[in-house]
């Protein structure tokens, strides 16, 4: 009887300890996947005025494009930290014109909603200061053509608010308004309410709406997207106001002494989501600063946690600051697919009409200016490179050149492409370039001159465009490269892939915003220009590098 005792008493232990054994792994577990952290950016480089929805389980993120085409990149996350493009919201003409744009204008602040499980994706596009949406069921397919607001023009930063069968436009004119639409025709359907101009700050900007706990929330950036920028939120019972400002405000800034030497700066531009798991958190804008408090990779997208308790108000982060290396409770992570080190400019094929840029086959993240000529690049005629046909439009003209890019992500970089150069024509050029505008960007360059290859840099800075050494290229291919120390850009050659060539450095601060101006950060592309019209010469790219 003993011994039958103590076999079950050993049995009811070790049922305990199996137990205790995967309670605790359950608990490591959840302590892990909420402890991980993360760091900031979550999105590096030029990706400017973030807005984020929920789809299920699905997060979706917009990013305002100006003068870059295709517009309005569409991306995917599980956990709200890696993020993968799976698409754009504007890839064909007949969407947005955006001839003539730089980056002061083209495509302003996209806000993305989803609703009754349809995505709505609504912006401006500058300087017919021209408000419209357009809508998908599939965020990584095409998207409808324009629906146009008809009764709305002058300004900016529109949103869309969806509760009870209802839509209501939001946008920002002078100051806050809002008034019900058809949501099918974008036709007003209601008197138009004026919500205020926030605090006092100066270019209120990119209103957003929220319900929860029966009252309304209204999130706003103010103080210009520079240094002052910082996220005011309010609240009303009523929809239509009057709203009452939270006594805490800001909630989000480092327009303080306490992160005044924080290398994230101009923080704002918010937009709120919730999680599956009810936790809360902001999605914004911010720069990372080099040296004299200047940027040249645009305005970044940034995350931070939230807390926000039953009838109060969001506290962000703790104190409304945020971090590089955030050291907060994550979402269960989900790594997600990253861009490749190597670009080899294989074909993709993707279901999209002819008129889409998507039908060039690129890869996603690949831009060019304006609206594109599709015939000046192909991925088919010669298997694995990007062929490039020249066009008499310059990398300095506010127009759109045979050009191709990618943003910078990093202060300090390398960015190597392989061209094949047997097939330039007398007169044509061919090379790599960190552009920032039409009159500032740093190049190398490759030339047919006299029946030789010569490569050497081209530095445009205004009005002014300077040429230091030449190369001439024994061979036809050339393995150019721009690289930054965060300091420097070094413009580089090389016949071999080993032994470089300096042609040219020059100073980082040159290609930044506060000495240019414009919205945009600096892209790292390529490009074929050509002093007449001609379709016999072109170059090729085998692949383009980025580290």
């Amino acid at each position: 009887m003993n011994g039958y005792k103590q076999i079950c008493m050993n049995d009811i232990i070790n049922r305990e300890m199996k137990k205790s054994i995967l309670l605790t792994a359950l608990l490591l577990h959840t302590l892990f996947a909420w402890s991980q952290g993360f760091r900031n950016p979550v999105l590096p480089g030029f990706h400017a005025d973030p807005s984020v929805c929920r789809a299920g389980d699905d997060f979706y993120l917009v990013n305002s494009t100006f003068q870059y085409f295709p517009g309005v990149p569409v991306f995917h996350s599980k956990d709200l930290v890696h993020w993968e493009q799976v698409g754009n919201c504007l890839t064909r003409p007949s969407q947005v014109d955006l001839k003539g744009t730089d980056g002061n204008s083209g495509i302003y602040a996209p806000t993305i909603r989803y609703n009754d499980g349809r995505f709505y994706m609504a912006t401006t596009v500058f300087p017919s200061r021209r408000h419209f949406y357009v809508w998908t069921d599939n965020p990584a397919g095409e998207w409808s053509d324009p629906i146009v607001i008809d009764f709305a023009i002058g300004s900016c930063d529109p949103t869309l608010y969806f509760e009870d069968g209802h839509c209501y436009f939001l946008w920002k004119e002078g100051d806050i308004k809002i008034c019900e639409i058809d949501v099918k025709t974008g036709k007003q359907r209601g008197e138009i309410h004026h919500l205020g101009t926030g605090l006092g700050g100066r270019y209120p900007e990119g209103p957003h709406i929220y319900k929860k706990d029966g009252y309304y929330y209204l999130l706003l950036a103010e103080g210009g997207t520079e240094h002052g920028h910082h996220v005011n939120i309010l609240r009303s019972k009523n929809l239509f106001g009057p709203y009452e400002p939270n006594p805490a405000n800001p909630i989000l800034s480092h327009f303080n002494m306490k992160m005044q030497n924080s290398p994230i700066q101009g923080l704002g531009h918010a937009d709120l989501v919730q999680a599956p798991d009810s936790s809360w958190w902001m999605i914004c804008l911010g720069y990372r600063t080099s040296g004299y408090l200047q940027h040249v990779m645009g305005r970044e997208t940034m995350l931070a946690p939230v807390v926000w308790e039953q009838g109060g108000w969001p506290v962000v982060n703790g104190d409304g600051t945020l971090q590089t290396d955030m050291k907060c409770r994550t979402l269960t992570l989900v790594p997600l697919a990253q861009d490749p080190v190597r670009e080899e400019f294989n074909y993709v094929k993707r279901a999209a009409p002819a008129d889409s840029y998507h039908s060039l086959g690129l890869p996603m993240g690949w831009m060019s200016l304006c609206n594109p000529d599709y015939t000046r690049y192909s991925l088919t005629q010669h298997k694995g490179f990007l062929r490039l046909y020249p066009s008499t439009t310059s990398l300095s003209a506010t127009a759109s050149p045979t050009f191709v890019a990618r943003r910078q992500t990093e202060l300090n970089f390398t960015a190597t492409a392989l061209l094949d150069l047997s097939h330039l024509t007398e007169g044509m050029q061919a090379g790599i370039t960190a552009y920032a505008a039409p009159l500032n960007h740093y190049d190398v360059v490759a030339e047919k001159q006299n029946g030789q290859i010569v490569i050497k840099s081209n530095v445009r800075l205004g009005q002014t465009s300077h040429s230091e050494n030449e190369f001439t290229l024994n061979g036809t291919r050339a393995w150019l490269r721009i690289t930054s120390d965060k300091d420097f850009y070094y413009m580089q050659v090389s016949s071999d892939g080993t032994d470089f060539v300096e042609l040219a450095k020059m100073e980082y601060r040159f290609l930044s915003t506060e000495t240019i101006g414009g919205f945009t950060g600096v892209m790292l592309g390529l490009f074929a220009q050509s002093n007449s019209e001609t379709r016999q010469g072109y170059a090729d790219v085998d692949w383009f590098e980025y580290k």
